[in-house]
């Protein structure tokens, strides 16, 4: 029994020191420093917001955390906070007096799966898996949530490549304003296989249909042709901005909106924040915040991402039921795996059938859930 213990913490302790100070570990619900779960009853679903194929279920709460705090990747690379270079580029750092510093870099070589971030601001950086960023020798998408702590030295970022072709160009990175659509996010997130990302760029979306389902808006030739059209790259924006895809996503994307806004405007004493979204009859998704105003700064990138998912799934009108949705904003109960950085963030996955809830917790300045992101696996 003795051997049994002392073997257990040895290997906890190689575990941290070989990921560099980010613990590994299980649920511990009797830790002091546990987080409770959120009360469902902080939560309610609205009636859906429905548009051609999707449903999007408005989630409002009474209960708005103070997210101010947190600087977001959008924010900060616009601002120069916040700089991400490719492995072995030269980085950029200002001394307290002003005077450019150039920081050392261990790793010379550029790496399709890390990039490096520095986060120069005065406040803790948000990152959200699935957000791209562009330019350097490929655009790449943020591999899981996390949050870079005030500070921090650089650190080597997980990516995953959403270009093919490309291996040159700039250094640096800037903010695409985009989060790819959830069958790419669900591949970054929670699969974390390059070859998955980017099957699931080319073929559109990973939900499996009948072979009598309805066609697509936005077939898999048009998305592949829309991604290829210079012959020299395949990158994903193009899906956003060209006509090749046959079908307008802003036209799509605005009268969604147009609806959405619509439903939620007579609102009292509550704030969105968040959506459950259903595929035709199929609750698919969630992406709930820690205040509306965390919501409102990620919503219309969200919107864009859950209307390309749409448009690459069969055309079925049926509006999902609210029970299934509702089923999206309860806990789920299996196997959970944690992520810790002491004193930062708390990163969870819990995984119970083909449904898989992933959670990111601030630590500090005090603990709260400021994403939570609940889905329904197309694998």
């Amino acid at each position: 029994m003795e051997r049994s213990i002392f073997a257990a913490l040895i290997g906890g302790l190689l575990g941290i020191t070989a990921l560099g100070g980010l613990a590994f570990v299980g649920p511990t619900p009797g830790s002091p420093s546990a987080l409770p779960s959120r009360p469902e009853g902080e939560w309610r679903l609205l009636d859906p917001v429905v548009y051609e194929n999707i449903s999007i279920f408005p989630v409002v709460s009474s209960q708005s955390q103070d997210t101010s705090p947190f600087l977001t990747l959008e924010e900060g690379l616009a601002t120069g906070e916040v700089t991400v270079a490719e492995q072995g580029a030269q980085v950029l750092q200002r001394s307290r007096d002003g005077r450019p510093v150039y920081l050392p870099q261990h790793n010379t070589g550029a790496s399709v799966n890390q990039l490096v971030l520095i986060n120069r601001s005065r406040r803790p950086l948000l990152l959200l898996a699935g957000e791209l960023v562009s330019g350097g020798k490929q655009d790449r998408v943020i591999g899981k949530d996390r949050i870079v702590p005030v500070g921090a030295p650089p650190l080597p970022l997980d990516v995953f490549c959403v270009e093919h072709g490309r291996w040159t160009g700039a250094a640096q990175f800037a903010a695409a304003n985009t989060i790819v659509h959830p069958s790419v996010r669900e591949k970054a997130a929670v699969d974390q296989k390059q070859a998955e990302v980017w099957d699931a760029v080319r073929s559109g979306t990973t939900a499996k249909s009948a072979p009598s389902a309805p066609r697509p808006q936005i077939s898999s030739d048009n998305l592949q042709a829309a991604i290829a059209g210079n012959g020299r790259t395949e990158a994903y924006e193009k899906i956003y901005v060209s006509q090749a895809v046959g079908v307008s996503i802003d036209d799509f994307v605005n009268e969604a909106q147009r609806r959405f806004v619509q439903a939620t405007s007579g609102l009292k004493n509550e704030r969105v924040v968040g959506v459950v979204v259903a595929y035709g009859g199929e609750v698919a998704w969630s992406d709930i915040f820690a205040s509306g105003d965390l919501f409102d700064h990620y919503w219309r990138k969200l919107l864009r991402s859950y209307a390309v998912e749409a448009l690459t799934r069969p055309t079925y009108r049926q509006a999902a039921s609210r029970d299934n949705a509702t089923e999206f904003l309860r806990r789920l109960n299996g196997r959970e795996t944690q992520e810790t950085e002491p004193g930062v963030y708390r990163w969870r996955e819990i995984k119970e059938g083909q449904l898989a809830q992933i959670e990111l917790d601030a630590l500090q300045p005090k603990p709260i859930t400021l994403h939570r992101l609940l889905l329904h696996r197309t694998s």
